[in-house]
């Protein structure tokens, strides 16, 4: 569990496909000023708001491996070397929840529709398919690449959200461009609520949210060899 409350920025230090006991899996290495050797191999860590399993370390570094399933459903297949990228270690009972639950389980890729600068902040509106936007409200929150954000409004499957100043010196989020891809978790609380309600009323909402792999998504899957 998380609280979209980005730690530290890292940098990607490699990322490519290898074999592991006849399994093919794409292994990610990230450089980071964490004391992330401090942590046990298997522990969980949150890149980009996803939420990977530690598999190796040393000081300055570590090691998690992607599935397809993250290829396919993440933003972090198309990483590449020198990339940053947002962290967050687990938060610990009784720690500050300084955002909002966060569980590092994506929902879906957003995209980036609109920028526009209000004075010393940044409005960026992101556009999400229907299966994730009826999760969003306005003034709730909405995870993007593991950041925890309001939501100030919404117009159809757009949300738009504010980025003050220290978000934007504590992330990497000012650097989005229009079209750009981000990683969007919507509300635990609010999909759980759903799931329920659905039940209650005679309905089928078993899908949690999730939308059907993107072709972006396809390519990065083909260019490590998990489809053809």
């Amino acid at each position: 569990m998380f609280t979209g409350i980005v730690e530290a920025i890292g940098v990607v230090e490699s990322i490519q496909r290898v074999e592991l006991d006849q399994a093919a899996v794409v292994r990610l290495v990230v450089g980071t000023e964490l004391p992330v050797e401090s942590l046990p191999l298997g522990a969980s860590i949150a890149v980009d708001g996803v939420c990977l399993t530690i598999v190796q370390h040393t000081v300055g570094h570590f090691a998690a491996d992607l599935g397809p399933e993250t290829l396919a459903m993440t933003t972090l297949g198309t990483l590449q070397q020198g990339d940053r990228v947002h962290l967050e270690r687990p938060l610990r009972l009784g720690d500050p929840l300084g955002g909002h639950l966060v569980t590092g389980h994506v929902d879906v890729v957003g995209t980036i529709v609109s920028r526009r600068e209000v004075g010393t902040a940044l409005e960026l509106e992101i556009s999400a398919p229907p299966s994730v936007s009826r999760f969003m409200a306005a003034k709730g929150s909405l995870a993007v690449d593991g950041v925890s954000l309001t939501i100030n409004s919404i117009t159809g499957d757009v949300a738009s959200l504010t980025l003050i100043p220290h978000t934007l010196q504590a992330t990497k989020l000012g650097d989005k461009q229009v079209g750009d891809p981000v990683n969007l978790e919507a509300d635990m609380i609010a999909k759980h609520i759903d799931r329920l309600v659905g039940i209650q009323l005679g309905g089928d909402r078993s899908s949690g949210g999730h939308t059907p792999r993107r072709e972006i998504s396809i390519d990065t899957l083909r260019r490590y060899g998990f489809v053809r």
